[in-house]
């Protein structure tokens, strides 16, 4: 498995090379792009983007926890959370790639 971690230069280096903006422009697409993304999310929206996957906020409600070295009971507190679910063309494409 590759230790490559895609980043955000990464992202703005392909928008470069394939669509052909400037090294800057394409970096303030690709910023403008995930601040969208991530205003979305903050608001509570879902973000869908076809072929790829939905991102969505979930709220998990309070619960007791148990810390398992003492097993003393813990509360954990409400919280939201982000959660991803790929598309069945991403799981395919990712499941295509586990047999080179």
């Amino acid at each position: 498995m590759a230790d490559k971690t895609l980043t955000r230069m990464d992202l703005a280096d392909a928008v470069h090379s394939q669509v052909g903006l400037s090294r800057n422009d394409s970096a303030d697409l690709v910023e403008s792009v995930l601040t969208h993304v991530s205003d979305s999310l903050v608001r509570g929206e879902t973000v869908k983007i076809s072929s790829f996957g939905t991102f969505s906020v979930r709220e998990k409600a309070a619960r007791i926890g148990r810390n398992p070295k003492t097993g003393e009971e813990v509360p954990i507190h409400p919280r939201r959370v982000l959660t991803f679910r790929p598309s069945h063309l991403m799981k395919d494409r990712v499941a295509d790639g586990n047999k080179r």
